[in-house]
């Protein structure tokens, strides 16, 4: 691919602004060689203003969702996006939400501008478990988690049974539960189903990765191992 779509492609900026940055100097390779439009390089010797670029097509990073952010491109409140630099969702293809958190909902939320991986992910015959802890309005009756692991339970407005689903007792009024599915507001029903309320949710794992020491709000990419933890259970 020739340096300026690829660059544009990148999400840095616009074909016009990058033949601007080349005109500049600021396209280098590693050992300071300045670029050219006509000049062939592998994307990992390209720098930009001294910095590596990001990953080529096929990348997935980590966002550690703090609540009051929604996974979405454009809404009227405060999306994930702001928390990114900006050229991901200028990114061709955009670097997308993998799944939903909802907006007072905390976590583990993966990216990616690969619609397979994505798809891959998300569709249900993968059964890529999904972990989160909730707080609860009111005390577990101690009958949640046979009920969740019994394959029979039928959410409202459904007529398919759910999947079984893991519990684990965190507290008086918490609880871990690791799913396999992806219904709307899915753990939120779960819950309501036997009879409570759901306070708080935050998504700790998915597959058996987690978000190590990942601050609420901060981003990182993941490396092709931490790819494969995604599908482990």
């Amino acid at each position: 691919m020739r340096l300026v779509k690829l660059i544009a492609n990148l999400g840095y900026a616009s074909q016009k602004e990058v033949r601007r940055m080349i005109r500049d100097g600021r396209l280098t390779l590693a050992d300071g060689t300045v670029l050219t439009q006509e000049t062939s390089a592998a994307h990992q010797d390209i720098r930009l203003d001294g910095e590596p670029l990001d990953p080529p097509a096929g990348l997935v990073l980590m966002l550690n969702k703090p609540v009051g952010y929604t996974c979405s491109t454009s809404d009227p409140g405060r999306i994930v996006y702001e928390l990114l630099p900006e050229r991901f969702l200028q990114r061709s293809p955009v670097v997308a939400p993998v799944g939903r958190l909802d907006r007072d909902s905390t976590g583990l939320l993966l990216l990616t501008d690969d619609g397979k991986l994505l798809h891959r992910i998300t569709a249900p015959r993968s059964h890529v478990p999904k972990t989160y802890d909730v707080t609860l309005a009111r005390p577990l009756d101690g009958g949640e988690a046979a009920l969740f692991a019994s394959g029979t339970l039928i959410l409202r407005s459904e007529t398919t049974p759910l999947a079984p689903a893991r519990m684990e007792v965190l507290g008086p009024n918490s609880a871990r539960i690791t799913i396999v599915e992806g219904r709307y507001h899915q753990v939120k029903r779960m819950f309501a189903a036997a009879g409570n309320h759901v306070e708080s949710l935050h998504r700790s794992a998915v597959g058996t990765l987690g978000l190590g020491g990942l601050d609420s709000g901060k981003w990182r990419f993941l490396s092709d191992a931490e790819i494969k933890d995604i599908f482990a259970s």
